[in-house]
This record gives structure tokens, C-alpha cells and sequence, in this order.
């Protein structure tokens, strides 16, 4: 048998390692409420506004903003979270059933859906102008394979809140199925969408913002690549909106391929690159079996990875995380509180060092693979 082939084995063996590292499908809550506990009732009760770029489909359903088909034209809308009183650092204190109870655990309330650029333009510039002008930052993050919107958005605003986020979040959501069968849909979803992250960066160019950071995790990190690979090729990446840092944890992306990617893309891009790898990343040892034996760059062996002139960022030592090896970058209190130390200094993840930040890195070895 040709160890390239796709078989049904093969399949059933990437969904069972899959299974056994994914938590347990969250209920669809965007904009159900809890009548008997308003979140207005809740003391400590701390809130995010994220808006969200969307290449789903609307849904008519309740709970569910969007829906796992793919739209022809960019989806606009914003939700809030709420993050309850006892949340933990490395948690997601996911509701198990409907409605959400805002004390215990997130919500996504207030979902808002614009129907024009310049509505949307308008919102995000309101909470933009909360920050200084000149240091008036977004974050777009990309989520990985088999999340479906309201699991999307629960783990962007955990993010946000335990790296302490200085400034404005936005979801690209792609059209991923949210079913761990339908690994082809979804990279055939993230690649159909590479093409609306033009759309995307024309819109924050005409925002008051004034650097972005981008972070995508797994299968997003190849969404992400091909885009940085097209705006290249426009002339346009790197122009339109100054960019800090661009971080790929858990890259779901053949190492050949990434290569490739990373050739066509300036030093002064390459530079602002961070990977987050970890050798015992089943999921993607799993999609490395799916894939005929080829590495997976987060969880390819870090020499695989030198002369590429970006910096990795090894996690394989890392074992506390409450999301499974592929989501150390969230899971981790460690992880995520190093993260959040890197965003919120001017100088990125490497280049913004401080005495806290090294003291988190005593385990986990970082890499500038020149």
C-alpha cells in the first residue's frame, strides 16, 4: 500500500487521536441568555467586545451566528463575552448545557450583524478611540480545524482575557464543518478563504488602527500563510497596516510546503514570525499520518526548522495544559500568561524580554532559526 494513500483506516485512526485530545462539543450559546441571572446581576463580571470577519454562512438557528457552510461574500458582525467571576487562568469555563450561567462560565451575548463596511468601520473605530492614538492596536485571530463559531469565540475571549489583551480582538471565522470526519472540507474551507483576507485588510486599513497582531492557531496558520503569500505578491503586506507579531501555535501545515511559504515572504516579515511547536502534539501527529508521513510544522523537530529566519518557540516540555497538547497556547497558565507578556510589550514576543517573561521561559527554549 502506498504510505501516501488515503484510506479509510487512516481516516478513522486521524478522527479516534483526534477525539481523544478534543474536549467535548460545546452547546451553540451566541446571544442565549440566562433570564433568571442577567448578566448585569453578576458582580466582577468582566466583558470583550470582539467583532468578527466571517466567511460562513448566516444561520437562522437560535444560538447559532453562523454556520458552517461557506458564504460568497465576507460575513460582519460583532458578539460580547462575558468571562465569569471564577475563571482561572488556562481554563475555558465552557457551559456543558443551555442556557449559560454568566456566573460559572462564558457567554456570548449581544451578537450585532452589520450590513455595511462603513457600520462596521464605525464600531470597531468606537472602541479603537478608548486607546491612545498611536498606540491603537487590533488583534486578528484564526481558528483551527473542527471549531464551529461559538467555540471559535469562547476561546478568543479566554485568550484575551488571561493574556491581558491591550487591544482590540477580531474573529476570521472560516467555514470549518465543526465535525472531526471532515478533515478535507475544512482544509479545502481555510483555503477558499485565503482570498478574503484582502477584503479584511482593506477593512482595518480604513479603521483608526495603527498595528495588528495576528495569531492563528492549527489549520488557521495555513489560511494565514497563503494570505501573507498573496498580499506579498500584491505589494501590499506590511504596507497598508503595520504589523507587530505573527503567531502560528500548533501549525497544521506540511513543512515543505511551509518552506515554500516562507521563501516568498521578506526578512522583515519573517522576522515577526513565532512558531509554537511541541513534538508530542497528537493531533498533528495524527494529521502527519493522514498526510502520508509528511512532518507537520507544529510539531515538526526544531532542527527541521533552522535557516528559516523566524523564531520557534518549543512547548514539547510543557504538560499543563487543560486543552490537550495541540491548544498549549490557551491551555497552558504558563503558555498564555508568556504569550500575554510578549503581545503587550512594543517589541513582540522575543524582542520585548523582561525579567517576568524569562523566568516563564525557563522550560520552554526559544529559537531564532536564521
Amino acid at each position: 500500500m502506498s504510505p501516501s494513500r488515503i484510506t479509510p483506516l487512516r481516516i478513522a485512526t486521524f478522527v479516534t487521536a483526534f477525539l481523544i485530545v478534543a474536549c467535548g462539543r460545546a452547546p451553540e450559546i451566541v446571544g442565549v441568555v440566562n433570564p433568571a441571572v442577567p448578566t448585569a446581576a453578576v458582580p466582577e463580571l468582566r466583558k470583550h467586545k470582539m467583532f468578527v470577519a466571517a466567511t460562513r454562512t448566516h444561520s437562522g438557528e437560535a444560538g447559532v451566528l453562523f454556520s458552517s457552510g461557506r458564504a460568497a461574500e465576507l460575513g460582519l458582525a460583532s458578539v460580547v463575552a462575558t468571562v465569569p467571576p471564577n475563571h482561572k487562568v488556562g481554563e475555558l469555563e465552557r457551559p456543558e448545557k443551555l442556557p449559560p450561567d454568566p456566573r460559572t462560565e462564558f457567554t456570548v451575548i449581544e451578537p450585532t450583524v452589520y450590513r455595511s463596511e462603513q457600520s462596521f468601520i464605525s464600531a470597531i473605530d468606537s472602541e479603537l478611540d478608548r486607546q491612545p492614538a498611536g498606540s491603537r492596536r487590533m488583534m486578528l485571530f484564526v481558528h483551527g480545524y473542527n471549531n464551529n463559531f461559538s467555540e471559535a469565540a469562547l476561546r478568543l475571549a479566554q485568550f484575551v482575557e488571561d493574556t491581558n489583551y491591550p487591544g482590540v480582538p477580531m474573529l476570521l471565522t472560516w467555514a470549518s464543518a465543526a465535525n472531526p470526519v471532515r478533515y478535507v472540507y475544512d482544509l479545502n474551507s481555510a483555503l477558499i478563504a485565503r482570498g478574503k483576507l484582502k477584503e479584511i485588510s482593506s477593512l482595518l486599513h480604513r479603521t483608526d488602527v495603527d498595528s495588528v497582531d495576528i495569531f492563528a492557531h492549527s489549520m488557521g496558520t495555513l489560511l494565514t500563510m497563503e494570505g501573507l503569500v498573496d498580499a506579498q505578491k500584491a505589494g501590499t503586506l506590511g504596507h497598508r497596516t503595520a504589523i507587530n507579531n505573527i503567531v502560528l501555535a500548533s501549525p497544521d501545515i506540511d513543512i515543505d510546503l511551509f518552506r515554500t511559504q516562507i521563501r516568498q515572504l521578506p526578512p522583515e516579515i519573517r522576522s515577526k514570525i513565532f512558531l509554537l511547536v511541541s513534538r508530542d502534539d497528537r493531533a498533528l501527529l495524527a494529521s502527519r499520518r493522514l498526510a502520508g508521513g509528511v512532518p507537520r510544522v507544529g510539531a515538526a523537530n526544531t532542527v527541521e526548522l533552522e535557516g528559516m529566519g523566524v523564531t520557534v518557540i518549543d512547548l514539547s516540555t510543557i504538560n499543563d495544559s487543560s486543552s490537550g497538547s495541540h491548544s498549549k497556547f490557551a491551555g497552558s497558565p504558563e503558555v498564555v500568561r508568556m504569550i500575554g507578556l510578549g503581545l503587550n510589550r512594543s517589541g513582540g514576543l522575543e524582542r520585548g524580554r523582561t525579567p517576568a517573561f524569562d523566568r516563564l521561559l525557563e522550560n520552554v527554549p526559544i529559537i531564532i532559526t536564521q
